[in-house]
């Protein structure tokens, strides 16, 4: 008989692959959901902050419902899979309508945004509180769960790097709208460019691509009476002529002057990336099982499910705990593009920084697994939340030209934080084993929900808090100067306040009482070769 406690390799690798189209969406919009409101799509970055606050704030009703409705759903593919196959290609479809800008006034733009995203968060929650809670039924095992949590999140940090660090550039390949280009020097560190375009564009960005380490030209329009602005966003009319003035820079070229159709470049984008995601959910679906099983005599009691739920200690400073890390996660993963474009001054080595946060996550996530065994979870969790909170707040004292030491720092950073998701769902199985020994009565699917509330919740809170400080500073994405205003906030919001937010909920896993799940429950497990149950002790 095979033993089902343990899951193949080509099992957990259709498992992260899961994860890495949940991330496609869930990081896309993370980190280029604010930028594009603001500086595409023509939002007030207040609106954008109240926005994802009042749509993420109904979410904690239909996580803690999907959480039931997967516990209770019955088919020949178990309880959760079905989700992941039935999900596919509609989360892919409300990413890609996300990213689409139709040309209305500003209150239908509003009520489009705010029917698209909560559309995005209902049918995530519907793909991801199933697809969270499958880890606890693939294998009773805890260190089988910690594994899969680490494949998990390899498959997430690979997702997320495939979005972030192609995005900008796939944005400049398909937004390109085949410029006519004039560039004339008239000193050694001022140029004036003459572009035209072929097509009406409504909202083009004109920048210059001008070394791997930023650019500090700045831009001022023919008869503009602002200040020179590190590029310019503006709206072009087929066949007329915009002319800029340029300094700060020597060695121009046209090939350093960038022109693109920012709609076009993030829709066009964002449906590549759609197709991927649901790909990949397709083949998670086709290749996981589900082996773990509630007792066959327990009968759905959602009332009873609930009440065991709320006296689930260590389920609920999970939750607060997740709600406050995912909060700190958010805040520094929605900023970056707009750090590295208005502050730093190069867009593109946005996606640079994104690829080397991300690879150091996959590192984090593999030796996880060795650091929970030899110094336990809870501590691993409460030392790299106190690091990565140290550390972030290095980065309020770089300029725009301190690259190295900037990437240096928030990979230090990233190191740490990464740690945080990768234990947070393999505990939450644990918080699932501990409600079955303690209450009698196994709900993964609405422990689960834990998770889903917490990323999403507090992924909302962190838009608001960003869309509050820009807003503050009078940051408005389609107007050069308000943006540089706006810099101080945008450093802020990069350095100390997310490290605040992260030490502040510290303390609360100081509380969590779970060291070890081992031998404390013994699951029911269903071996699908001989289509019976048996009791792993294991």
């Amino acid at each position: 008989m095979e033993n089902t406690s343990y899951c193949s390799f080509k099992e957990k690798l259709c498992f992260a692959l899961g994860d890495a189209s949940a991330n496609i969406a869930w990081r896309g919009v993370a980190a280029f959901l604010t930028i594009y409101y603001t500086d595409v799509f023509g939002l007030t970055p207040a609106s954008v902050g109240l926005l994802m606050l009042i749509c993420r704030f109904s979410d904690g009703v239909s996580d803690v419902a999907m959480g039931m409705i997967g516990d209770m759903t019955k088919s020949k593919y178990g309880h959760f899979r079905p989700w992941i196959l039935w999900t596919a290609i509609p989360l892919g479809v409300i990413l890609s309508l996300l990213f689409t800008a139709p040309d209305w006034s500003y209150e239908m733009k509003l009520v489009y945004a705010y029917t698209t995203y909560i559309l995005f968060t209902l049918i995530y929650t519907a793909n991801n509180i199933p697809y969270g809670a499958l880890m606890a039924v693939m294998t009773p095992n805890e260190n089988e769960r910690t594994s899969l949590g680490s494949f998990r999140m390899i498959g997430a940090f690979t997702g997320g790097m495939l979005v972030q660090g192609s995005l900008l550039a796939l944005v400049a390949y398909f937004g390109n709208v085949n410029p006519t280009i004039d560039l004339e020097q008239k000193a050694e560190t001022e140029y004036v460019v003459t572009v035209s375009s072929p097509e009406n564009v409504k909202n083009a960005k004109i920048s210059t691509q001008h070394g791997l380490f930023g650019s500090v030209a700045k831009f001022q329009m023919e008869g503009d009476t602002a200040a020179p602005t590190l590029g310019k966003s503006f709206e072009m009319k087929a066949g007329e002529k915009y002319t800029f003035t340029i300094t700060g820079e020597s060695d121009l070229t046209k090939d350093n002057i960038s022109l693109i159709n920012q709609s076009t470049g993030y829709s066009n984008s964002i449906y590549i990336m759609s197709a991927i995601l649901a790909l990949c959910m397709f083949l998670t679906f086709w290749g996981t099982r589900e082996r773990v099983a509630p007792d066959e005599k327990q009968e759905d009691n959602l009332l009873q499910d609930l009440k065991d739920l709320v006296r689930n200690k260590p389920w609920f400073i999970l939750l607060v705990v997740g709600l406050g890390f995912n909060i700190y996660n958010n805040l520094k993963t929605g900023i970056i593009a707009i750090y590295f474009t208005h502050y730093v001054g190069n867009a593109a080595l946005a996606g640079i920084y994104f690829i080397a946060l991300m690879l150091i996550s996959i590192v984090a996530a593999m030796i996880t697994p060795s650091l929970s065994k030899k110094f336990g979870k809870k501590n691993v969790f409460i030392g790299s939340m106190i690091a990565t909170s140290i550390v972030n707040t290095m980065l309020y004292f770089f300029g725009p030209t301190q690259i190295l030491m900037i990437f240096a720092v928030g990979i230090t950073s990233e190191l740490f934080a990464a740690i945080l998701p990768t234990l947070f769902f393999g505990m939450l199985g644990d918080a699932a084993d501990y409600g079955e020994k303690m209450f009698g009565r196994r709900a993964t699917g609405l422990v689960y929900s834990a998770g889903s509330f917490a990323t999403k919740f507090g992924g909302g809170i962190a838009g608001a808090i960003i869309g509050a400080v820009l807003g503050m500073y009078g940051y408005d994405g389609q107007d050069s100067s308000a943006v540089q205003n706006a810099v101080p906030g945008i450093i802020n919001l990069m350095s100390w306040i997310p490290a605040v937010i992260c030490l502040a909920f510290t303390f609360v896993m100081s509380f969590y009482p779970i060291t070890s799940v081992a031998e404390t429950t013994a699951p029911i497990i269903k071996d699908e070769s001989k289509d019976l149950t048996i009791n792993d002790e294991n």
